[in-house]
């Protein structure tokens, strides 16, 4: 990153010269991470040399994988950032391959079990781990809708979260869009009892996600309300029928609405 020589930028000029957004730079400071070397007395943040060093260090330790708690420690300690950070991301590699060399393991059963003469749960057990993999894959794109404050969020909560719970989330899911599916081919009206009993589980499930967190729900919002810019081989989970029929059942449960006898 270059910067012109000399004295301090503001933080709109610091932000384009290092390559990064001005909103990066408010996160950053709020967070204690990246503070400005001064305020001006129109209120102007101003960066100078010591603060792009700084971010470098801060965007070097994002890119092996850090979050931004764990770069505001070693940034803080006495220890070498960049090999406390690669020791940190050999530990989260070496938790990655476990759970790699077990679904290996899930693949080389089924694989037996079907050159043995396939059973169902084998095959269920087979299409739930690539299911997985795709879904891991195909789904890292919408972190773009969010920002890196919702992310941190979003991350941590991850880390945090029983395997369990997550497994049973993505049931709960699964389970009630194949219900929704299952209205709309049934011709049920979205202002009925059942349609905004649908609805409920809908706003329950989105809520178990956001967590009341308004960043994040922006996120959500702008990521399934921007369809023109999804990857061409992206496919929604539901179809546009059931996306129209929960969008007013929503409404109409929001609205109370009721269905008349």
């Amino acid at each position: 990153m270059q910067t012109q020589s000399g004295g301090l930028r503001r933080i709109k000029a610091f932000a384009t010269e290092a390559g990064v957004s001005v909103r990066t730079l408010h996160l950053y400071d709020r967070l204690g991470l990246l503070r400005p070397a001064a305020v001006s007395q129109s209120g102007y943040r101003l960066y100078g040399e010591a603060e792009l060093e700084r971010l470098e260090h801060i965007l070097a330790l994002r890119f092996v994988g850090l979050r931004l708690a764990q770069i505001k420690e070693l940034l803080g300690g006495a220890d070498q950032p960049l090999i406390a950070a690669l020791r940190m991301q050999r530990e989260v590699i070496a938790r990655q391959k476990h759970r790699l060399d077990s679904a290996l393991t899930l693949i080389q059963e089924a694989e037996r079990a079907l050159t043995a003469g396939a059973s169902a749960d084998r095959w269920r057990i087979l299409r739930t781990v690539m299911e997985g993999f795709e879904m891991q894959n195909d789904w890292k794109w919408t972190q773009e809708y969010y920002s890196e404050a919702a992310r941190e969020k979003i991350d941590e909560r991850r880390r945090n979260v029983a395997p369990e719970l997550v497994e049973r989330g993505q049931r709960d899911w699964t389970t009630l869009i194949a219900e929704v599916e299952a209205a709309v081919s049934q011709g049920i009206e979205p202002s009925g009892a059942d349609a905004r009993a649908l609805a409920q589980r809908w706003r329950s499930l989105v809520a178990s996600f956001t967590q009341g967190d308004g960043e994040i729900g922006r996120g959500l919002s702008h990521l399934w309300s921007d369809q023109t810019h999804w990857p061409k081989d992206f496919k929604r989970p539901w179809s546009d029928a059931a996306d129209a029929f929960i969008k007013q059942a929503m409404g109409c449960e929001a609205n109370g609405a009721v269905d008349g006898d």
